[in-house]
């Protein structure tokens, strides 16, 4: 997909089991995720199960010519295809997923180091956010319990974890989200500033940002080492018609960075998957889906997956953009400073403008 384009449906994955009426459930996909490595894709199935799908899909759900465009090698699905299928029986009702890599244990190190060819697939780590406040983080090998995190009074809506894998965000329903330390497990700080229940947030690939979606219908990007509000993005009805009265129309669902960082994805009650550009502040595509609830981009780049409140799981062309050098140096240096060791740099102040994203 060039930049400009509407989105394209891809596949679509649908639950195996029956729709059930029961709460209990819960047969909506609140959340996906897909793996930084992009070699496992999450899918919270309902029924407080979590599905783990090794990635690329098989081919019957791959249209022709996709297959060509897709970044991995054929390689690369030779050394996957001992990967199969898992699921995490979670207790409660999954709302959010987020991955993360590990530190692996020496031993591990020491294996690893002497099987060059095989993936490294123990290093990963899923946090799940439940129904009852809490937020469980299992690592992906032996589907073990190895954290949780205790908080929040309400089900957590959404959870993310910084790709240098030092914060957690989560959303609970509250008008704030919490930061957790990912080294000590404990809580850092609050965002306060939407009028409404947050239900949803994502790290930029670089880990400088942090944006959080509401019911206030809109998006707040923040500075998540200062704690600092840096924009909003305010998210609108198509139709001009719309009276107040369908405000709630407009109520976000979820927000997601692209893997580049330049763009976002946001899904809302109004049936639509939109595309933003962060420098013009304003969606570029835009995809009409049904009662959709969550949204994520692929690792690498050209597919968003969805998820619905019938419990489907669409995936989507995205844009493929080529960043400025600009860019790409403040990803790379931003992906190892915080923002506290940017200030400190003996520079120009409008290069630590840049560098801390004051200037879009």
């Amino acid at each position: 997909m060039e930049a400009g384009e509407e989105p394209l449906l891809l596949a679509e994955l649908k639950p195996g089991r029956p729709h059930q009426f029961d709460w209990k459930s819960s047969c909506e996909t609140w959340s996906v995720a897909f793996s930084p490595d992009g070699s496992w894709f999450a899918w919270s199935q309902g029924h407080c199960v979590v599905k783990l799908v090794p990635w690329p899909l098989e081919k019957q759900f791959i249209p022709k010519g996709f297959e060509a465009k897709s970044r991995s090698s054929k390689s690369e699905s030779k050394g996957r295809g001992s990967l199969k299928e898992k699921t995490l029986d979670c207790g409660q009702i999954v709302w959010g997923l987020a991955f993360s890599p590990w530190p692996s244990p020496p031993s591990r190190k020491l294996w690893a180091r002497h099987h060059p060819q095989t993936p490294d697939v123990s290093c990963l780590i899923l946090a799940t956010g439940l129904n009852d406040g809490q937020i469980k983080i299992w690592e992906v090998q032996t589907g073990k319990q190895i954290q949780v995190l205790s908080g929040h009074v309400q089900w957590v809506y959404c959870c993310s974890v910084s790709p240098d894998c030092s914060m957690l965000c989560s959303a609970a329903g509250e008008k704030s989200v919490f930061l957790w330390s990912m080294r000590s497990y404990t809580l850092i700080r609050k965002l306060e500033g939407h009028q409404s229940s947050v239900v949803s947030c994502d790290f930029s690939p670089d880990s400088a940002l942090l944006v959080t979606a509401s019911y206030d219908t809109s998006v707040i990007m923040w500075d998540p080492y200062t704690g600092e509000r840096l924009r909003s993005l305010h998210h609108t009805q198509l139709d001009s018609a719309m009276d107040d009265s369908d405000v709630h129309m407009s109520s976000l669902r979820s927000v997601c960075f692209s893997p580049e960082g330049l763009h976002l994805a946001t899904v809302a009650d109004d049936r639509l998957l939109r595309i933003w550009a962060l420098e013009l502040k304003a969606p570029v595509a835009f995809a009409p889906m049904t009662n959709g609830l969550c949204c994520t981009f692929f690792p690498h780049g050209g597919v968003i997956a969805t998820g619905t409140r019938d419990g489907h799981v669409q995936f989507w062309t995205a844009p493929r953009v080529l960043s400025s050098l600009k860019h790409l140096c403040r990803k790379a240096l931003r992906s190892f400073l915080t923002t506290y060791q940017v200030l400190a740099l003996p520079i120009p102040k409008k290069m630590k403008e840049f560098l801390t994203y004051r200037t879009f």
